[in-house]
């Protein structure tokens, strides 16, 4: 009989006794006290003795599952023996195999009846989830339908990617009390290629990843069109994977792009690109709907709209800021005398959904990014410059189409009323955040002066904004203390420095106004009962919020409302360790015991804001649910509806896309930081511990702001250990 080559296989030497016929535990001796007239084995075991395929020299292959499982159904009724030899197995790999069929026994999935004939057993139900590697070699799964991950040991991962979508079987709680879990398949895999560095293994040519969560070299094949001369060691280079790791064996792939030396300027954003799966090239169609665009407004673009040309609508942004999508404007309204009791605040938002129209290419391309992308010199645009930088930006001196949120706010900075409408402005002014903070700083100053017509309309901005900051306040939003970094640059393309990032009135003034203009937006929608995407927040779950109180129960800080906290014992807490050395340290804590923001059309309020409803309105140029929450206004301020095929689905596309540019953004601020402190090698800084780990602490350098990781060898002759719970490496 011809021998078959099964796919993958495990080898084990667990001590595990193998059940009885009817589900009890071998008697001593292993195998020998199981039901009389059973087949003759064809390997003994006892327990606890190392089997002898482990010592065999080479590979001893062992049948999968499925196969054995295909045996059995196609001829019920087969022994030991008989199974092994119908797999085509000697008496060494049958012992291996035994300890297979043992395992799926348990499981359930085989069952042995009289005369130690094996049957299929119950079939096993099978789930959905996604993997998450450990750098450990464990993993886990998120299953689709909710609940805790499941555990799943290193040996059933072989070949399986982090981020993989796979099939599974529930199995039984293990010895910590934790579910386990059997892939059963890969459905999809996350990793489709690898980015890395070229290095020479003898004969043959390896990727080394730039990724943790593929921690092994990827052999690959130098096609001649490769753009490359001759494979030269240490090239940046992207490679297709055409075999997974499988049977002992490593993962192959094909190189299809080169792109270029480790010290190039820019590398860091290509391998990003690609090592994230980013889309960075519009398609064909898209440009070309884009290209068909006019330059400006047509004069059909004005109908049916409110002109606010007249009106000082202005935009402010940052200095390096290419694409403008929101302008305010702001007047007092006194009752009497000269005391202000309401406030007209005014929201432009470009209208983006006037010239992405559902199901058109331009559409496909923004749907499939579902958010802009900021990296330090670079951004990857959810939309063509065209529009981004051209038709949809409210630059100054020209009319643009907008979605308008008109609203009154009291003196106490409630909103009172609000209305949405299709509008058209000519901006006034470009502002700088740091050119609005000295207009109001010094309103009789030189920088005033340059602004002398829209200096009213400023101060009635900074007016509503502490009249909505003092609202903020009295609802409990939490503002958490953070630390942000700007990276300079010169000619060269070379850090020059690391500055922070001071959040000035401005910048605080125009966060208040958008915060505004996004609760109008999940109140119009919500009382229309129109479906939406909304910004939901949850609260901390009962294990987060137990850590929490374990940690700062060791600082001494309180954290309010038992075991219901609100948005507002946060906030208590936030103002209570500002000052603090340690407050960064806190802060961070604090925010990794709330779970993460996402879009969803189930409204369950948004819990760090303190907001029983909350939608993204105002940045349609780079947020797909912004654009789609706008065409949801529209048809609800026309008396239509505008329909999505799935809507929770859009909005777990939109939160993973969102999630994978922050990683994105994240690493290559990363990478520029590490090339930037490479260079002061040696050199001492003082700094402050901002994070705690099993392997060593995080400290955040003074003068570099960037944070630079101690290793716990590194601490000094004591044993540490290490105390999650409270964050600390306590020495012995």
């Amino acid at each position: 009989m011809k021998r078959k080559t099964p796919k993958t296989g495990h080898t084990s030497s667990a001590k595990r006794a193998s059940p009885g016929k009817h589900g009890g535990h071998a008697a001593p001796g292993g195998r020998a006290g199981r039901a009389s007239g059973a087949a003759s084995r064809t390997a003994s075991f006892i327990p606890g003795a190392r089997p002898a395929y482990l010592d065999r020299p080479g590979r001893v292959t062992i049948p999968e599952r499925a196969q054995i499982a295909a045996v059995v159904q196609a001829d019920p009724g087969l022994t030991y023996g008989m199974l092994a030899k119908r797999l085509g197995i000697d008496k060494i790999e049958a012992e291996a195999m035994n300890r297979r069929v043992d395992a799926m026994m348990r499981d359930g999935e085989l069952i042995m009846k009289a005369g130690g004939k094996f049957h299929l057993g119950r079939e096993p139900e099978t789930e959905t989830g996604t993997v998450s590697r450990h750098r450990d070699g464990f993993g886990f799964i998120a299953a689709e339908g909710g609940g805790d991950d499941l555990f799943v040991a290193p040996h059933a991962l072989e070949g399986v990617m982090h981020g993989d979508t796979v099939s599974f079987v529930r199995k039984a709680v293990d010895a910590r009390g934790r579910q386990e879990a059997r892939i059963a398949e890969v459905t999809k895999r996350a990793v489709t290629r690898v980015v890395g560095n070229l290095t020479r293994d003898g004969t043959r040519w390896m990727v080394t990843p730039r990724d943790r969560n593929f921690p092994h070299p990827v052999e690959v094949a130098v096609p001649a069109d490769t753009a490359m001369p001759g494979p030269v060691e240490g090239t940046v280079v992207s490679a297709a994977i055409t075999h997974y790791p499988q049977d002992g064996r490593g993962a192959k792939g094909r190189i299809d792009e080169v792109l270029g030396n480790q010290n190039d300027s820019g590398i860091e954003i290509e391998i990003a690109l690609r090592k994230f799966d980013l889309p960075h090239e519009f398609s064909k169609p898209a440009l070309a709907e884009a290209k068909s665009l006019p330059e400006t407004l047509r004069k059909s673009d004005y109908a049916d709209r409110v002109d606010l040309r007249k009106l000082p609508l202005v935009t402010i942004d940052g200095e390096d800021a290419r694409d403008f999508d929101d302008a305010v404007y702001c007047e007092a309204q006194p009752a009497s005398g000269k005391t202000a009791t309401s406030f007209r605040l005014i929201v432009a938002i470009a209208d983006v959904s006037h010239y992405v129209i559902p199901g058109k290419p331009l559409d496909a391309d923004a749907r499939e990014r579902s958010t802009s992308i900021y990296f330090p010199r670079r951004v990857i645009p959810m939309l063509p410059e065209k529009l981004s930088n051209g038709l949809c930006s409210l630059n100054p001196e020209v009319d643009r189409l907008v979605m308008v949120c008109d609203m009154v706010v009291s003196s106490a900075g409630d909103i009172k009323s609000y209305a949405f409408y299709q509008g058209v402005m000519h901006s006034q002014a470009r502002f700088t955040y740091t050119e609005v903070a000295a207009i109001l700083a010094d309103p009789a100053g030189a920088a005033a002066a340059k602004r002398k017509k829209l200096l009213a309309p400023l101060q009635a901005l900074e007016q509503v904004y502490h009249a909505l900051l003092a609202g903020r306040g009295e609802r409990g939003a939490v503002d958490f203390e953070s630390m942000e970094s700007r990276l300079i640059f010169n000619d060269a393309g070379r850090i020059e420095r690391v500055v922070q990032v001071v959040r000035n009135d401005a910048h605080k003034l125009i966060e208040e106004c958008m915060l505004a203009a996004n609760v109008c937006a999940a109140g119009i929608l919500e009382k229309n009962k129109h479906p939406a995407l909304y910004r939901i927040h949850a609260g901390p779950t009962p294990a987060k919020l137990t850590n929490l109180r374990e940690f700062l129960g060791g600082l001494g800080l309180p954290l309010g409302g038992g075991d219901d906290p609100q948005a507002k014992d946060y906030a208590k807490l936030s103002r209570l360790i500002k000052g603090r050395p340690d407050a960064l340290l806190v802060s961070s804590v604090m925010l990794r015991s709330m779970q993460q923001a996402q879009y969803s059309p189930d409204n369950i309020g948004h819990f760090g804001l303190a907001y029983e409803s909350y939608a993204h309105f105002t940045s349609p140029i780079r947020r797909y649910p912004d654009l789609v929450v706008h065409r949801a206004i529209k048809a609800v301020i026309s008396g239509r509806k505008y329909h999505e095929a799935d809507w929770d689905a859009l909005g777990v596309h939109c939160s993973q896309n969102e999630r994978r540019a922050d990683e994105a953004s994240r690493e290559v601020s990363s990478w520029l930081k590490c090339m930037y402190a490479r260079e002061h090698m040696g050199a001492e800084f003082d700094g402050a511990i901002s994070g705690v780990a099993g392997f060593g602490i995080f400290v955040t350098m003074d003068q570099l702001l960037i944070d630079g990781m101690i290793h716990i060898a590194e601490l000094g002759r004591d044993y540490f250990k290490y105390d999650q719970a409270h964050h600390v490496l306590r020495g012995e």
